[in-house]
């Protein structure tokens, strides 16, 4: 038993969750709900556990109490889950409504509280009880939403958000980004001036995160306190005298600082801050944005919030140690929504719940030969929102159209509606198109953003009833499920680790709408129940910065070796280091001779410190004091690429000039991206992509078949039409291949609906992560240089700004700027006479009437334009 300063209720509490009787109840309810959800399989005979209810509410009352100092929120989960699913199973027995409403009520669980069923059984409460809840009530109530009331985990961690460094945790349906966003309205209401930033990982997240603060949390109040939402560096609105909340990428982010340093930011939020330990060089950046703002004189708050580590301070690493002398950290436990955990094992034919108390496994029911997924989904799922998790993208599309197939399309007109939205976008014989029809669609990453966000309204709105997705979920989009099938317990070809898998099961259940969700773990032949187990069973492990997991001694000492020697092409180490491993490595030595030139007392160069002496940092000073000028915050670039671009750009090179003419435009570009290849060292740095040989050619045959597609991009073209001639192209070459299901081997082209299908996918993903990610990062690059060359603000043919807005036509960029998709502002761009006017001032407006446009998709995104540019509408 654990010491501390014994009271009554303190030894009461030290061994509650052990007591024989209360887990036999526990056990027993757990089994009940469980035998209830399966029967619907056929199973209707189900015998259940004796539960004696009264000992079981007095139960949960006592847990819902708890004080104890480490157990207390494992005690109120427990007792939530209790009278929940009693709640559950018997709506119409008044005692549970009533003991529902007390143990909500002891938790703080006031959003849950609104939920119950039967409302009258509350305004009976004793005059001291009501009494008392109304004053924890006011006591927790959100300061810009008066209306609503924090859960006390959220309070607590409300209070420290004016701290000057603060770093926190808690499980996913804690609602960590909220309590930022309410932090931020709150800040506005009290007239502050203020600049904000919230970084996220996904773009997905910026459409999210954005979505919810122009539309659910300011709406008329960014006009009347003169805010405005940034999600990019070019928005129109930075040309604009307001005040910002900037919601961006690590990698946007950093390059809008570099841009602006004088950009005084008050508060940066780092949401899904366990990125940072993260093996991939993604991590990299989080380090260059941190150092960056904590170097400034006027230094902003710094907040980290992630999902279910036990040690949040780990990040408040990342600032000097003297700055972060009094910060803190705080981990909370407390799920407002449980997870009820089930096995559905095809291999052993058995369905078996998970006890979080045991941590043990308990058998419920056998499968019979016919069930197979389709109908677990059709029985289990039925009437319900469900979520399907697949760890590639190939089993995500196969496993949805193996599931249409069960089912008959739905006759309703906004299925109907996006159905021929993405037939137009995309293309007419794109499979989402088909089983949309039917309620079910796949939320993938490279999917276009219009047709992607509407995707997850129409989920909200309960007419898309089953979602299969990727790793985008467990990335922090945020999607109301009843249901999460969850199956694999990969992410691509990785393991999922702990954090990532609790991330993920975290993710069902609503509380707007319950107090628990299901979760069911998919087993067969290739996918391990032992391993399902070992994850349910698993504690988060406490985090490390990736720069002390990510990089072994061996790998920082040959870093500093090679800068020693006056080398930045980093050899890999050891010869067989992943891409992954040797990126990350790569990127560290980027912020390391960066930190070492400008005399910089980083965290990186903390971690350095055992291998770089007075005299080892002097030597790489003097190696490199020539490369200086070309040393800037890009971490992006290497000292050597930086050397070459500069030495090409002082010759002279620029953009194609484009013609009209594709033929000559395909050759300037090619030879012009060739040209980068050499520049950038992509051979090196960016082998399985950009830098790709083709072994019997020794050609950069995907640079080219990149180069069709950036060329198509620019010029405006829809995806439609690029997807044709993708296809048109695979028709009309023999010998052409295609990805194979498994996302990894190519086979012959066949032009069958699967294989058309795979080059659409295949298209969408070259968009997505090379043309503009990939390739415009390096145009970015470039076009600062060809400026700086030029000693000008803008350049008049810059391919970075055709690249990130998909066009070369300045209206559709304009729009872009403002707000809108490049698939809207083409819309727009194409019913010009109808929605766009041109003032005598050659200004542009655009009219209201396209709130009436015919597309659902077009419609949604001018509300949430019209609130953040108010003033581009007429």
């Amino acid at each position: 038993m654990e010491q501390y300063n014994n009271t009554l209720g303190q030894a009461i509490y030290d061994d509650l969750e052990n007591n024989t009787y209360l887990k036999e109840i526990y056990e027993n309810i757990l089994y009940n709900y469980g035998a209830r959800v399966f029967a619907d399989q056929g199973n209707d005979n189900v015998i259940e556990m004796p539960v004696d209810i009264d000992d079981a509410l007095r139960f949960a009352d006592l847990l819902s109490n708890s004080t104890h100092p480490t157990k207390s929120d494992a005690h109120k989960i427990m007792a939530q889950e209790m009278v929940a699913l009693l709640q559950e199973m018997h709506p119409e027995d008044a005692r549970i409504s009533y003991y529902l409403s007390g143990v909500l009520s002891n938790i703080g669980n006031y959003r849950g509280l609104s939920l119950t069923k039967n409302k009258e059984m509350v305004t009976k409460k004793l005059f001291m009880d009501r009494l008392c809840q109304q004053y924890d009530m006011d006591k927790m109530r959100i300061p810009a939403d008066g209306d609503k009331q924090f859960f006390r985990s959220q309070a607590k961690v409300y209070e420290h958000l004016s701290d000057q460094y603060f770093s926190y945790s808690g499980p996913t349906s804690m609602g960590k980004s909220f309590i930022m966003r309410m932090f931020i309205k709150q800040q506005i209401l009290e007239k502050k001036r203020e600049n904000y930033a919230i970084i996220v990982p996904t773009k997905a997240l910026i459409n999210e995160v954005s979505d919810k603060i122009i539309k659910d949390d300011l709406k008329e109040m960014l006009e009347e306190y003169n805010y405005r939402v940034v999600t990019a560096g070019g928005d129109i609105a930075l040309k604009q005298s307001h005040n910002f909340i900037f919601v961006m990428t690590p990698e946007r982010f950093l390059y809008y600082l570099i841009d602006n340093p004088t950009k005084t930011i008050a508060y940066l939020f780092i949401d899904e801050a366990h990125k940072i330990s993260s093996m991939d060089d993604r991590s990299s950046f989080y380090y260059k944005i941190v150092e960056m703002l904590s170097a400034r004189e006027c230094k902003p708050h710094i907040i980290f919030a992630s999902p279910n580590i036990p040690n949040p301070e780990v990040y408040l690493r990342l600032i000097s140690d003297e700055e972060c002398v009094t910060a803190m950290g705080i981990s909370s436990t407390y799920s407002p929504v449980s997870q009820m955990k089930y096995i559905v094992n095809y291999d052993t034919h058995e369905i078996r719940m998970f006890n979080p108390q045991k941590k043990e496994t308990t058998f419920i029911r056998g499968l019979r030969e016919n069930e197979n997924f389709t109908s677990l989904l059709n029985n289990v799922g039925c009437n319900a929102q469900n979520i399907v998790f697949c760890s590639a993208i190939g089993q995500a599309v196969a496993m949805a159209l193996e599931y249409a197939d069960s089912l008959q399309e739905y006759g309703n007109d906004d299925l109907e509606k996006i159905s021929k939205e993405i037939q137009q976008e995309v293309h007419s014989e794109y499979y989402l198109a088909d089983i949309i029809k039917k309620g079910v669609a796949y939320h993938i990453g490279y999917l276009p953003t219009t047709i992607r966000l509407r995707i997850e309204e129409l989920f909200r709105q309960g007419l898309i009833k089953t979602l299969f997705c990727t790793s985008t979920l467990v990335e922090g989009v945020n999607l109301p499920a009843d249901n999460l099938f969850v199956t694999n317990y990969k992410i691509g070809r990785a393991g999922m680790d702990a954090i990532d898998f609790k991330n993920l099961v975290g993710r069902v259940g609503r509380i707007e709408f319950n107090l628990y969700g299901n979760v069911f773990l998919i087993c067969n032949e290739k996918v391990k129940e032992e391993k399902f187990v070992e994850l349910l069973k698993k504690e988060a492990p406490e985090q490390k910065l990736s720069i002390d997991s990510g990089l072994t001694k061996p790998q920082k000492k040959e870093v500093v070796q090679s800068l020693l020697k006056g080398q930045v092409e980093i050899p890999r180490h050891p010869k067989s280091q992943t891409n992954d491993s040797y990126a990350l490595m790569r990127k560290f030595s980027i912020l390391l001779l960066n930190d070492i030139m400008k005399d910089r007392d980083s965290r990186v160069m903390k971690e350095f410190s055992e291998f770089l002496d007075p005299a080892t940092t002097a030597q790489i000073k003097r190696n490199f004091q020539r490369e200086e000028s070309t040393l800037d915050d890009d971490i992006n670039v290497s000292v050597d690429q930086a050397r070459n671009l500069q030495s090409a750009v002082n010759q002279n090179l620029s953009y194609p000039v484009l013609t009209g003419d594709t033929s000559t435009d395909y050759t300037n570009l090619v030879q012009f991206l060739e040209q980068l290849c050499r520049i950038y060292k992509w051979e090196q740095y960016e082998p399985g992509t950009l830098g790709h040989r083709n072994k019997n050619t020794g050609s950069h045959g995907m640079l080219r078949w990149y180069a069709v597609i950036l060329l198509q991009w620019i010029n405006g073209y829809g995806l439609n039409y690029i997807i044709e001639r993708a296809l048109e192209y695979k028709r009309n070459t023999p010998g052409s291949t295609v990805k194979d299901k498994d996302g990894y081997s190519y086979v012959a082209y066949n032009d069958s609906k699967e294989h058309r299908n795979a080059v659409m996918a295949e298209v969408l993903d070259v968009i997505e992560n090379i043309v503009t990610f990939r390739i415009s990062n390096y145009f970015l690059k470039f076009s600062n240089a060809c400026k700086q060359r030029e000693n000008v603000e803008e350049l008049g043919n810059d391919w970075y700004e055709y690249v990130e807005y998909g066009t070369t036509n300045q209206i559709s960029i304009l729009l872009q700027k403002c707000g809108f998709t490049r698939e809207t502002s083409r819309f727009i761009k194409q019913n010009k006479e109808m929605y766009i006017e041109i003032d005598a001032n050659n200004v542009m407006r655009i009219r209201r009437t396209l709130l009436n446009c015919d597309r659902e998709s077009v419609r949604q995104e001018v509300e949430r334009v019209i609130y953040n540019m108010p003033e581009m509408f007429v």
